[in-house]
């Protein structure tokens, strides 16, 4: 004969049993009663005992309306959510500034990882130092970066002095980082200008505007890249600086503090000019650049190019 049983009802239950240490053991343990062969009889379906008191709590409320789970869309009212702060944007920004040497170069002090603060929320979200700030709170910055405290625009302003004091340091780090003991043979190098709303800067200066801006003042910013067009070095020069005069000191640069001497320069025609290419040619470095529509012209007349 078949015994036969039927489930009457599934129920969290808290159980408290002596211990050899005198102190009672309190076990919640998630139970179903059921009725078999006429009798009725418990077993035990999980051991609760270690789950989150907020998981418990969940499954109880579930059990007592399982007939009727409409109920719990009523309590919505009664439940207040608040969202955390955010990290997955965070995390990955950190994680690729960690591979590409961005974390080591810049070192674990407070200021360097504030540092590393003003890099990875310039990727997250274009803004203020007042945002960055913002953009802290809610993306778990000071959690991700191991901070011990907080820090306000006034700390990211006193931080971007500290990384110019830094920025040779921190240049050669991430060069060494990059490409360890192997030097670049190739330099890219081009310049660009920005232009400023106030005029209270002690390298602001009237000078070509690339952005149409007329009576703004403006900065000139010198980029230098290796031969995968990675960024080596950054120079700020006076607005009224123009392109042929920023290139000795890039040259200077690649021999002083990157200990380059086999080197070809590419710019472009309006940077490398001729007092350019006799410099370059000082140095024994090579060099790229586009030639004048006079060159052209010149070359033509004389059969070396033809149209």
């Amino acid at each position: 004969m078949f015994s036969s049983y039927i489930i009457i009802v599934m129920y969290v239950t808290e159980v408290i049993s002596p211990s050899k240490t005198g102190k009672p053991y309190r076990s919640i343990l998630l139970r179903e009663s059921y009725r078999e062969n006429g009798k009725v009889k418990n077993r035990t379906l999980a051991n609760l005992t270690k789950s989150n008191p907020r998981d418990v709590a969940a499954i109880k409320l579930a059990l007592e309306h399982k007939d009727d789970l409409t109920v719990l869309a009523s309590m919505n009212e009664s439940v207040k959510l608040q969202e955390g702060p955010s990290i997955g944007a965070s995390w990955t920004v950190y994680q690729i500034a960690k591979r590409l040497g961005i974390q080591e170069a810049l070192g674990t002090s407070f200021q360097g990882k504030l540092a590393l603060w003003q890099v990875m929320a310039r990727v997250i979200d274009q803004g203020s130092r007042l945002s960055a700030v913002r953009l802290a709170k809610t993306h778990a910055a000071c959690d991700i970066l191991q901070m011990h405290r907080g820090f306000d625009e006034n700390d990211l302003y006193d931080n971007l002095k500290w990384l110019a004091r830094r920025q040779e340091k921190i240049e050669e780090r991430l060069i060494r980082s990059r490409r360890g003991g192997k030097k670049p043979e190739l330099f890219f190098y081009d310049v660009t200008s920005s232009y400023l709303e106030g005029e209270n800067n002690q390298l602001a200066a009237y000078g070509y505007n690339r952005d149409k801006k007329q009576g703004k003042q403006q900065l000139v910013i010198g980029l230098l890249c290796d031969e995968s067009g990675e960024p080596v070095s950054i120079d700020v020069f006076p607005g009224d600086t123009s392109d042929p005069n920023t290139v000795s000191s890039q040259i200077c640069k690649v021999i002083q503090r990157f200990d380059c001497h086999r080197v070809t320069f590419v710019g472009d025609r309006g940077m490398i000019k001729k007092k350019q290419t006799e410099f370059l040619s000082e140095m024994e470095f090579y060099y790229i650049t586009a030639i004048t529509k006079p060159q052209i012209r010149t070359l033509m007349n004389s059969g070396i190019l033809i149209d």
